[in-house]
């Protein structure tokens, strides 16, 4: 079995054109997801074999996609004007990549929307923030 180092994996937000350009969002640290899941559907009756309670599948969600960044404000993938700031406030549905860094680039390519930034600013560290996208419809890996 072949094992990679996380290093250089990269997310990449779609600029929405025909063509469409993928763009790597600038200071990522830690990344997570996307969390896929799948509901549950209870169909247990009073005929189940020896009272055992039976499932069906329901409805699939691709999660969010969770990550870290150095925050620079002024930044063009962070900041107010066009980056994931612009985006939230807007509620901009996008294209995005999620680039591993393992020989055949595996990619889970999906849509979503920003649902959270949070800054941080501590005294004795560096400007950070956690964002927070939710996966719209089926993420793709490829």
């Amino acid at each position: 079995m072949t094992s990679y180092a996380a290093f250089g994996t990269l997310l990449k937000a779609g600029d929405g054109a025909g063509s469409e350009t993928f763009t790597t969002i600038a200071q990522v640290q830690t990344i997570g997801g996307p969390s896929l899941s799948q509901d549950a559907i209870d169909v247990t009756h009073h005929s189940s074999t020896n009272g055992w309670r039976e499932f069906v599948a329901g409805l699939r969600d691709g999660g969010e996609v969770t990550f870290d960044i150095q925050y620079d404000p002024a930044g063009a993938t962070h900041d107010a004007g066009t980056g994931i700031i612009n985006d939230l406030e807007n509620g901009t549905l996008r294209n995005f990549q999620l680039v591993f860094p393992d020989t055949g680039s595996t990619t889970w390519s999906f849509s979503g929307i920003y649902t959270a930034f949070e800054p941080s600013a501590p005294v004795d560290d560096k400007l950070s923030a956690s964002v927070s996208i939710k996966v719209s419809g089926q993420p793709t890996l490829a």
